[in-house]
């Protein structure tokens, strides 16, 4: 999904589709921005492919949709290879500005940690038995003397 499509979708459908609400999303695009900026200020590299809007989709799409890199890379028009290296790109200069948090990128301390414990005691359960060709089941040991 190109971000030229998406761009003009109502609040609701734009969260529904990316994962985030329009503003938080160009505050992303902000950050990005800023952090390419930087890394080429020395004009070294090649020109981009895709527009920052495009790479931060993609890693949206990779994070909250599961996606693998072949087939956002194949939506893109990337290789796998060139594709998880934006993403990687994506997710550590949203992490390294502090205002975002990413699925599975904070570490949680042991002693936040709660656990519960449910116990369930299966020992009196009733077993269901056929009622029609029960002498199949039948085992012959029937007490049948008063």
């Amino acid at each position: 999904m190109k971000y030229e499509k998406i761009r003009d979708y109502r609040e609701e459908r734009f969260k529904s589709a990316v994962g985030v609400s329009k503003e938080t999303f160009d505050a992303m695009v902000e950050v990005l921005r800023k952090a390419y900026k930087k890394r080429h200020s020395k004009h070294n590299g090649r020109h981009r492919k895709l527009s920052i809007e495009d790479m931060l989709l993609a890693g949206m799409e990779y994070l909250y949709e599961y996606r693998t890199y072949e087939c956002i890379g194949a939506s893109y028009g990337l290789t796998r290879q060139n594709i998880h290296k934006t993403i990687k790109w994506v997710e550590e200069e949203l992490v390294r500005s502090g205002l975002f948090r990413l699925p599975g990128k904070k570490k949680l301390r042991d002693t936040e940690t709660e656990y519960e414990i449910i116990i369930v005691d299966t020992t009196e359960t009733p077993i269901e038995r056929p009622k029609k060709g029960q002498k199949q089941y039948y085992s012959g040991k029937k007490n049948d003397t008063p």
